[in-house]
């Protein structure tokens, strides 16, 4: 999946380009040996570059998948889409052009070519959908394109992508201890390479003839299963989530100060998770741009509903999930819908109110004020409204913004009530505005998240509370002999008590306060578990 950090050596690296719907997205699949990109018969499905690690005769390289390339086409997502395969080409070792072996020849396959051959880089020619022996032939009318290195391949079924590496690899810079050199990057490497065929040094890639791809992503682990020895060697894994044109992309960008991700006032426009590593204060945060999700009845195309799966499943692979909601609108219902998704998988979560700038402006704004509906003490106010009601307590103009924060927050937990233990940061993804609070709640939710208390610490917890003050019905009420924390990421707790019955949610939300109150775990969501004494 996304990617991690190598420090030691420099990969070679192999971009993969090509007009819109031509297979790109399916040979960088079948290179990396999992359905990292989201491939469907739509075209112009992939926006931003995305990166994956394969491993061919015992060496290692660097793919980039990127958008459909149209060079003459100027309008934004086109070039903004040109844009990001520019980088690409210039991080490459060497370029694989894909074409349709299907379909004629096309002036943006000309164009494409005749850019490519300019920039003097290794280049290879894979002419794809050559199913069959008798297709073979018609690939050789490709070699019009100028390009010697021509290899009739199909990236769906694997046939002609071993002798496609074989010449790429013969032009790639040796790597790994192998007369590489040696510099300081961040490269990218899919997630669990343990699942799949590409981490033995051998000549097998997952997805070629007799080795089965692997499906999107990992299968989730167990609440409290993965080992605390393996979360702290690697990174802190951070998906970035919410609603459609909420700013998630731009936040990314912030985050890692570059151009990551493609920004568009269009909604929708990430399809494919866009990830990037940032090390900061000696520590690594890997930061996961993911899909908008909509409401099931919302999403119509193959593309969107597949980035809303993928959107789901980078959130359960994440340790830590900033919620991003639109100041401007506050907290909607798809909001907490998506915070819901959050909580139940058991990540942990810092709400970013984004867009916290425009507020201010918002409340001297002629359109508001033509929005509202009575007035209390010449200060529009509207029902339903967060800006009028900002307005109205914290006073128009009158600079008071701690004050503004403070009510906008009250009214967001409203929504939010079971996010309650979630710290709030107010932000400016665009202008970079307290971005730089992100990194210190994330650093402090992750060390909360792994956060152990010894046995003999909870079983004087327990004996210090006062479980009378529990709201609960007395035939639900249980006796806890003791208590201990079962696992981390997230905390679990298990509680030994007198008889075999479900607590009450109202007993088991108490108990949960007062572990908070005691212990903190600020940001993560506490598991309560009951095992009656045998």
């Amino acid at each position: 999946m996304p990617h991690s950090s190598q420090s030691a050596t420099r990969l070679a690296t192999l971009a993969i380009v090509g007009r819109p719907n031509v297979g790109k997205s399916t040979l960088f699949n079948k290179l990396i040996g999992r359905r990292r990109a989201i491939v469907t018969d739509e075209p112009g499905i992939t926006r931003d570059r995305l990166y994956g690690e394969a491993d061919w005769s015992g060496r290692r390289l660097r793919v980039i998948d990127t958008g459909g390339i149209v060079p003459e086409d100027k309008d934004e997502m086109p070039a903004e889409i040109f844009r990001q395969a520019r980088v690409a080409l210039d991080e490459a070792d060497a370029v694989v052009l894909v074409v349709d072996g299907r379909s004629e020849l096309t002036a943006p396959d000309i164009d494409l070519a005749r850019l490519l051959i300019r920039s003097g880089k290794p280049l290879f020619l894979a002419v794809n959908k050559i199913d069959t022996p008798k297709l073979e032939a018609g690939a050789e009318n490709f070699r019009q394109l100028g390009i010697r290195n021509l290899y009739p391949v199909s990236a769906e079924h694997g046939l002609g992508v071993a002798e496609l590496l074989d010449a790429v690899m013969d032009v790639l810079p040796k790597t790994n201890g192998t007369g590489a050199t040696e510099e300081t990057i961040t490269v990218e490497v899919p997630h669990d390479t343990h699942e799949t065929a590409l981490e033995h040094p051998s000549r097998e890639i997952a997805g070629l003839p007799g080795t089965p791809i692997e499906g999107e992503g990992t299968e989730t682990e167990a609440e409290g299963g993965r080992s605390e020895d393996a979360r702290t060697q690697r990174e802190t894994r951070v998906a970035i989530i919410g609603r459609p044109n909420v700013g998630k992309s731009t936040l990314l960008n912030a985050l890692t100060a570059t151009d990551r991700a493609i920004v568009s006032s269009t909604p929708g426009t990430t399809r494919d998770a866009v990830d990037e590593i940032v090390e900061r204060g000696g520590r690594s945060y890997r930061f996961i741009d993911t899909a908008g999700i909509r409401r099931k009845g919302k999403t119509k195309l193959v593309a969107e509903k597949l980035s809303v799966v993928m959107a789901r499943k980078n959130l359960e692979q994440a340790d830590i999930a900033l919620l991003v909601v639109d100041a401007a609108e506050g907290a909607t219902a798809l909001d907490a819908n998506i915070a819901g998704y959050a909580h139940e998988s058991g990540r942990s979560v810092i709400i970013v109110v984004n867009k916290w700038d425009l507020i201010a402006k918002k409340k001297e704004d002629e359109q508001v004020r033509r929005a509202t509906t009575r007035h209390r003490g010449g200060v529009a106010y509207r029902r339903g409204s967060m800006n009028a009601r900002l307005a109205a307590r914290a006073g128009s103009g009158n600079g008071h913004k701690p004050a503004d924060r403070h009510v906008y927050e009250e009214e967001l937990r409203q929504g939010l009530k079971f996010l309650d233990y979630a710290p709030v940061v107010f932000v400016s993804a665009k202008a970079g505005k307290n971005v730089d609070k992100i990194f210190e709640l994330v650093t402090q939710v992750a060390a909360e998240r792994r956060k152990r208390i010894p046995t003999a610490a909870m079983n004087r917890f327990v004996h210090s509370v006062d479980f009378d003050r529990a709201s609960v019905p007395y035939s639900r009420r249980v006796k806890i002999l003791y208590m201990t924390q079962a696992g981390t990421s997230p905390p679990t707790f298990v509680l030994f008590t007198d008889r075999a019955v479900k607590l009450h949610f109202s007993y088991e939300r108490f108990l949960e306060n007062q572990i908070r109150r005691v212990f903190g775990f600020v940001g993560s969501p506490i598991r309560i578990k009951t095992r009656a004494r045998s």
